[in-house]
């Protein structure tokens, strides 16, 4: 079965949370602060694989959860790090959040880090301080990104075969490759995409199948606007005609509007047009259409007569289509690509500045907004008074607590940051 789009929920794991706790020994009275650190949360990853070609598993499995962080433990120890989740995804896979890509694997063996794991909390030993000799107070572990993902696979190939449904686009596929597509004299015989390579002297050629297009593909009519994503993907355009068609010049208009509304860039990719199921026809009518395409097909582009059932004119074809797909290739390779140190880690292009802050008033409540402020808030133990009055302190130093009484609030108001609640009263030991 073949399955190109699925949604998956993405959780990365949690941090694990810091730890209150002092050193006990003998003949050591008050021990120091020596409560550890918790480990961080593991990450989501994708890794694209030339082993699959579909997404049907994530029909099965529609969660995608990394492993938590330790808490920390006394004598400083740290937590254990979650382990992080490595997902493989086929070649091809486009990842998007919200409807906005955030990535896109084409490589094999190619490594993006989807969801991040949040970062463990410190535990108290990381407070001490000469005015802080004994801090009862340690972080929570941060929540690893958690969202809902799209996944698309757009298929990748060096030759993309289009037509209408019946052009003999399938029964080509088959005779030039390994591939055994479905094969039958009715429309519509193809319902999913197929691959196939195909051998051509010393080289090969990758061929993607699209399901047959018919006119208003693109708006949804018939199979088109479902298998149209995976034309985006090939270097070359072979476009298949039956040679019996009444209008030969009409259909190969139909489908390049097809193509055109669906993307503009698809008019840019190099193409090639074949007149098939021309075994048995007269040189007469095979020159009539031919006279007909060359009318209306972009200057440049070559016309073949072939057929696949007799093998006419397919291996005058296929060195055509290497000879386009080499001069793509050598086109894409001069691309510049930057390359960066590890592992990419995705970040959405609208996010805020991370020291940025804002303050509203919702009836009687404050909340507060802001990257940093919310994520001291979410890592602060709000059973802890000296947590909390760290917090303030924060809040104080950013000029969050100016502002909040500049906009009318009062020491005992309530605030809120990150679905939590106080006032601004700070807590003493008693």
């Amino acid at each position: 079965m073949f399955v190109d789009t699925a949604k998956v929920l993405i959780q990365a794991g949690k941090g694990g949370d810091g730890v209150v706790s002092f050193r006990h020994e003998i003949y050591v009275d008050k021990g120091g602060p020596d409560g550890g650190d918790g480990g961080k949360g593991g990450d989501v990853i994708f890794e694209a694989t030339e082993n699959l070609n579909t997404l049907i598993d994530f029909r099965f499995k529609p969660e995608l959860k990394a492993k938590n962080g330790g808490n920390g433990s006394k004598r400083r120890m740290h937590g254990k790090s979650g382990n992080d989740l490595v997902v493989k995804v086929p070649m091809g896979t486009l990842v998007k959040r919200d409807g906005k890509p955030i990535a896109d694997l084409t490589m094999h063996g190619e490594r993006v880090v989807i969801a991040k794991g949040g970062d463990g909390g410190f535990g108290n030993a990381h407070f001490k301080s000469s005015t802080r000799q004994t801090p009862k107070m340690a972080e929570l572990g941060e929540l690893g990104e958690t969202f809902e993902a799209e996944l698309e696979l757009k298929l990748l190939a060096d030759v993309g075969l289009v037509g209408f449904p019946n052009a003999g686009k399938s029964t080509f596929l088959s005779v030039v490759s390994n591939a055994k597509p479905e094969i039958a004299n009715y429309e519509f015989t193809t319902l999913t995409p197929n691959l196939g390579v195909a051998d051509i002297d010393d080289g090969t050629l990758l061929i993607a199948d699209i399901p047959g297009l018919i006119e208003g593909a693109s708006e949804g009519k018939g199979l088109g606007d479902t298998f149209l994503r995976h034309i985006e993907r090939t270097g070359v355009l072979l476009h298949l005609i039956d040679v019996y068609s009444d209008d030969v010049a009409k259909s190969y208009e139909a489908i390049r509007h097809e193509l055109a509304a669906y993307s503009t860039d698809l008019m840019k990719r190099p193409e090639v047009v074949a007149l098939t199921k021309v075994e048995g026809l007269d040189d007469e009518m095979m020159q009539m259409q031919r006279e007909a395409l060359s009318r209306v097909v972009p200057a440049g582009t070559p016309i073949f007569a072939v057929s696949a059932a007799a093998h006419q004119g397919i291996t005058e074809l296929l060195r055509e289509l290497r000879t386009q797909v080499n001069t793509w290739r050598a086109t894409s390779e001069d691309e510049t690509i930057v390359e960066s140190d590890g592992m990419p880690v995705i970040t959405l292009d609208d996010t805020p500045n991370e020291d940025a802050w804002t303050v509203e008033k919702v009836d009687d409540t404050f909340i507060v907004h802001g990257t940093k402020i919310e994520k001291f808030a979410r890592r602060t133990n709000f059973e802890q008074f000296q947590a909390v009055n760290r917090l303030r302190d924060i809040m104080h130093k950013m000029g969050i607590t100016h502002e909040l009484y500049r906009a009318g609030a009062e020491a005992s108001s309530r605030i809120a940051i990150a679905d939590n609640e106080f006032s601004l009263v700070e807590q003493r030991d008693d």
